[in-house]
C-alpha cells in the first residue's frame, strides 16, 4: 500500500495516477492572499467510493469546487480516463460526465419535483412540446430507488429540508453521471434515509460508477468507503485503504500531530456559580436536537464541530433569529421568548453573526450608522441619530478597538475586512450586553486584527461579559475559552474543560468519536 506524505508527491505503484479514472496533480488555487490548495493529489479508482477527508478549511470544498467546473484552478492537472480535462464551469463538468451533489441545496423551490430534476431541456418531449407524463414517469422511477416519500408532482418548496436534500441526489442519478462528487449528502438526512442512500450508493459502485464522497462523519467513512485521501492545509498528507486506519490515526493525519485522546469531563468552578444563561433541551428544526448547557458571568464557552453541526442554528435559537422547536432559554429570572430578537435584546443578549456582509453591516452605509445601528433599534422610525453622539462612537471604536477609518462617514464597504469585523463587535458591545454570542467571530480578517479582537474579548471577558463562541478555529476557542461543547449531528457530544483541551480530543468527538 502507497503513502501520499507532505513533500512526497504521488506515488508510482498501483495507488498511483497511471491506474486511476480520476485524478488529480498538484493542484494550487489561490483566494487573494490565501492559498486555499497548495499542491494537493487525488487518484480515485474506477467503481470506488473514495472519501475525501480533512479539517474546515484543509481544502476539500475547493477541490471539489474544482472538479465540479465551479473554480479554475491557479495551476495543476485535472485527468479523467486517462485525458487531461479542464471542467472550467459546472456545464463542461457535466459534459464530462462530473455530477455534483453538494450540502445547500440548488433547488429551484417553486418548481415541481420533475421540474428540477430533469431541469433545462433533459424533460421528455413529443411534437407538440414537453411530455409531462413521460418526465414524471422517468422521476418516479429514479424516486423509487430512493424510497422517498413525496411525488414527482409535488412542489420543492413544500418539502422539508431532507426531502430536498434527496431530490437533489435524484437530479444528479438523472444525468448518469460517470463521476458523482457527494459533499455531506448525509447532513440532512434521517438514519432511514442515509441507509437507503448508502444502498444506493454501494449499487452504483457495483455497477462502475467513480464516487468522491465527503463527510464529517467518522462513522460513515467506515461503514461506506474504499478508500481514503486526507487534505491538511490544502495538501494532500496521505492516502490509502480505509481499513488501514482507525479514528485516531485519521484525526493525528488531520491536525498533524498526534495527540493523547482526553476524557470528557464535566464540573468545574464556572459551572458551579449561579448560571446568567441557562439553555434546557433546545431544538431548533433538524439542526439542534436537546441541547442543553449553563453558562455564567464572566465565563466564555466554545463551541466546536464540524460544518453542519449545530453551532450556528444553537446561537440562531438562542437569539431568536430562528423559532425552536422544543426547549427553554433563560437569561438570569426571564425567559426568552421563541423567535424574538427584540425579547433577546431588551434582556441583554446581542450576537455576532458569521456573514458580516450579509447578516451584519450594511456595507453601503457609514462607519458611524453602522456602530449606532444596534443602539437606535427601538428608536423611531423618523427619529435621527446626533451626529456628534456618531462621532463620539466612532472615536470610541478607534480608541478602545483599534478600528482604523478615515472618519465617521466612510462607508463601510471601504474598510479592510478586519475592520469591517470590528465594527460589527463594537455595535453590539456598546449595547453593554450581559451575554455576547459570535459565530466565527474573526473569520476573514489577518493575523494582526485578529490579536485585536482576542485582546479586546478577553478585555471584555474579565468584566464579567459571557460569551457563547462557536468557531472552526480550535486555537481560537483554546484561547478564549473556559470549557468547550463539542457538537455533532446537532447534539453536545462532549464537554471538555481546560485542562482536556486539544486539537486532536476536539477533533475526534467532532468527527463522531466515542465519548
Amino acid at each position: 500500500m502507497a503513502r501520499v506524505c507532505e513533500g512526497e508527491g504521488l506515488s508510482s505503484d498501483d495507488e498511483g495516477t497511471k491506474d486511476a479514472y480520476l485524478s488529480v496533480v498538484d493542484l494550487h488555487k489561490r483566494f487573494g492572499g490565501i492559498a486555499a490548495l497548495r499542491g494537493a493529489h487525488l487518484t480515485v479508482h474506477r467503481g470506488e467510493i473514495h472519501s475525501l477527508v480533512g479539517a474546515n478549511g484543509s481544502g476539500k470544498s475547493t477541490l471539489l469546487n474544482v472538479l465540479s467546473g465551479q473554480v479554475f484552478p491557479d495551476a495543476g492537472a485535472v485527468v479523467l480516463d486517462g485525458r487531461p480535462v479542464r471542467p472550467g464551469s459546472p456545464t463542461r463538468a457535466l459534459a464530462m460526465g462530473i455530477a455534483t451533489v453538494t450540502q445547500e441545496t440548488t433547488l429551484a423551490p417553486h418548481l415541481s419535483v420533475t421540474e428540477n430534476v430533469l431541469l433545462g431541456p433533459r424533460k421528455r418531449r413529443n411534437w407538440y412540446g414537453i411530455d409531462w407524463r413521460a418526465s414524471h414517469e422517468e422521476v418516479a422511477r429514479i424516486l423509487e430507488q430512493l424510497e422517498v416519500d413525496f411525488e414527482p408532482k409535488d412542489l420543492v418548496s413544500r418539502l422539508r429540508t431532507d426531502q430536498q436534500q434527496m431530490v437533489e441526489i435524484a437530479r444528479a442519478l438523472s444525468m448518469r453521471a460517470k463521476v458523482l462528487l457527494l459533499d455531506e449528502p448525509t447532513s440532512a438526512l434521517s438514519q432511514h434515509e442515509v441507509e437507503v442512500l448508502f444502498r444506493l450508493i454501494r449499487s452504483l459502485r457495483d455497477r462502475g460508477m467513480t464516487i468522491v464522497f465527503v463527510s464529517h462523519r467518522m462513522s460513515e467513512l467506515f461503514e461506506l468507503v474504499d478508500r481514503i485521501t486526507i487534505l491538511r492545509d490544502g495538501q494532500t498528507v496521505d492516502a490509502g485503504p480505509i481499513v488501514d486506519y482507525d479514528v485516531e490515526r485519521i484525526v493525528e493525519k488531520m491536525v498533524g500531530r498526534a495527540g493523547r485522546l482526553r476524557q470528557a469531563v464535566v464540573g468545574n468552578d464556572a459551572q458551579a456559580r449561579t448560571p446568567l444563561l441557562s439553555v434546557r433541551d433546545l431544538c431548533v428544526g433538524t439542526q439542534v436536537r436537546g441541547v442543553s448547557f449553563d453558562l455564567a458571568q464572566g465565563e466564555a464557552v466554545g463551541i466546536a464541530g464540524l460544518g453542519g453541526s449545530g453551532g450556528t442554528a444553537l446561537l440562531d435559537g438562542i437569539f431568536g433569529s430562528v423559532a425552536r422547536a422544543a426547549g427553554t432559554v433563560q437569561l438570569g429570572s426571564a425567559l426568552l421568548r421563541s423567535g424574538s430578537i427584540r425579547h433577546a435584546m431588551a434582556n441583554g443578549v446581542a450576537y455576532v453573526p458569521g456573514d458580516r456582509k450579509q447578516l451584519g453591516l450594511v456595507p453601503n452605509m457609514s462607519v458611524a450608522e453602522n456602530l449606532s445601528m444596534a443602539l437606535t433599534s427601538d428608536a423611531g422610525r423618523l427619529r435621527r441619530v446626533r451626529v456628534g453622539r456618531e462621532r463620539s462612537l466612532v472615536q470610541a471604536a478607534i480608541t478602545e478597538f483599534g478600528l482604523v477609518a478615515k472618519d465617521a462617514r466612510q462607508s463601510c464597504s471601504m474598510l479592510s475586512g478586519g475592520n469591517q469585523q470590528k465594527v460589527l463587535i463594537a455595535k453590539w458591545l456598546f449595547e453593554h450586553p450581559r451575554v455576547l454570542l459570535m459565530d466565527e467571530p474573526t473569520r476573514g480578517v489577518d493575523v494582526g486584527a485578529k490579536r485585536d479582537i482576542y485582546d479586546l474579548l478577553l478585555k471584555e471577558k474579565s468584566k464579567g461579559l459571557a460569551m457563547l463562541i462557536s468557531s472552526s478555529e480550535t486555537e481560537e476557542l483554546l484561547l478564549l475559552c473556559d470549557r468547550i461543547l463539542v457538537m455533532f449531528r446537532g447534539a453536545v457530544v462532549a464537554e471538555l474543560q481546560r485542562d482536556a483541551f486539544d486539537e486532536a480530543t476536539i477533533m475526534h468527538y467532532a468527527m463522531g468519536g466515542a465519548v
